[in-house]
């Protein structure tokens, strides 16, 4: 790493992203950044390899490391490597040492789309070492009013209500979105359910949904992981007709079409009338704000999704349903195919929740380019 920086003129921004999602509420901040500093380095860092293998191409960012471990040896000679002018902290990313060495040189700390709950230690009465590593933060971005009242709490005021940047990410993605042609025959003049995301307890609820649906319903199945076991058993499970978008030649006689690769569901989303997003059963919901923004309503899981702000709002605003089990599914699913009027309401409140919530990106920018132009 010290190589790459031995001869290095050009100002340097660092953003650090915990994992893949961290980087996708990193990448709007980056992408911006990169339009409006043309002349600076970007340096992306980060601490899980969820992230780093799947982005170490990423064609945005100048350097790719991962993060050294947490130590202050590690932190003062990074910080000295690298030097950079300005550094994001994506959501929960508070690493004592280098926001340390960071705030003794004086270069400026942004927290992104950063969120706290009050069982988090740093607002515990034992937690008075977590919140030092907090106050030397220049700024804190925050998603939600919950989390500018916390920080308040232990009297940290440097705080922005912006939002979430994936807001902003998935706007992009629509903007961007590209036309999948066998989707597209797929669909044809069909309603779909895209099932994004799946995994086996996933289909497991939705198996008989799918099966009582024929000729009623398309299905766009993206599993979660392109496993030839899981694949099998879709196809096996299934009495309606099946192909693997590998497979599909010029004939489009099937029922459901399983998404054999990787990298298109975001665009897939805009081929359904509705959305099951995959992992509200599991470990943990996946992104549903990219289903979200082309307007339809979305389903998932419900013992994992409480964690997620955009799942509990959508669910509340008549968007988003949270379901059990089949029979469960089956109830809200058909309170919106009998009933219009539900399932137009939910179309616009996903779209409209996008809308309104765009605009976080915009605001750190804002603030950073006075905090760079500082005379």
């Amino acid at each position: 790493m010290e190589t790459a920086f031995k001869d290095e003129k050009a100002p340097l921004a660092w953003v650090h992203c915990a994992s893949l999602g961290e980087f996708e509420q990193g990448r709007p901040i980056i992408e911006q950044f990169k339009r409006e500093y043309p002349h600076y380095k970007i340096m992306l860092t980060f601490f899980s390899p969820s992230g780093f293998e799947v982005r170490k191409n990423y064609s945005h960012a100048d350097y790719i490391f991962y993060l050294p471990w947490d130590t202050a040896s590690n932190a003062k000679r990074f910080i000295a490597i690298t030097n950079p002018r300005i550094a994001f902290f994506i959501k929960y990313e508070f690493w004592h040492h280098f926001i340390k060495s960071l705030s003794v040189k004086h270069i400026p700390v942004l927290s992104a789309s950063a969120i706290f709950r009050p069982n988090q230690i740093y607002f515990a009465w034992y937690g008075s070492f977590f919140r030092t590593t907090l106050k030397r933060i220049d700024h804190f971005f925050v998603q939600n009013e919950e989390s500018a009242k916390l920080l308040k709490s232990i009297n940290i005021n440097s705080v922005t209500i912006a939002g979430d940047t994936r807001f902003d990410r998935v706007k992009q993605i629509v903007d961007q979105r590209k036309e999948i042609e066998i989707a597209k025959r797929f669909k044809g003049s069909d309603n779909v359910m895209v099932i994004g995301s799946c995994w086996q307890e996933d289909f497991e609820l939705l198996a008989l949904h799918i099966n009582e649906s024929v000729g009623k319903l398309k299905f766009i199945i993206a599993p979660h992981e392109i496993e030839e076991s899981f694949l099998r058993d879709i196809e096996n499970t299934l009495s309606a007709k099946v192909m693997r978008y590998s497979k599909v030649s010029s004939t489009f006689d099937f029922d459901v079409l399983i998404v054999d690769n990787v990298g298109m569901l975001s665009s897939l989303y805009q081929y359904g009338e509705y959305a099951y997003v995959g992992g509200g059963l599991g470990k943990g919901l996946h992104n549903i704000l990219e289903a979200a923004c082309y307007g339809i309503p979305v389903f998932f899981g419900n013992r994992n999704y409480q964690k997620f702000k955009e799942a509990r709002d959508l669910i509340m605003q008549g968007g988003a349903f949270e379901v059990s089990d089949y029979p469960d599914f089956k109830k809200k699913f058909e309170s919106l195919v009998n009933r219009p009027e539900n399932y137009l309401l939910a179309c616009q409140v996903t779209k409209a929740y996008v809308v309104e919530n765009l605009g976080a990106t915009r605001k750190i920018l804002d603030y950073t380019h006075a905090l760079l132009n500082k005379p």
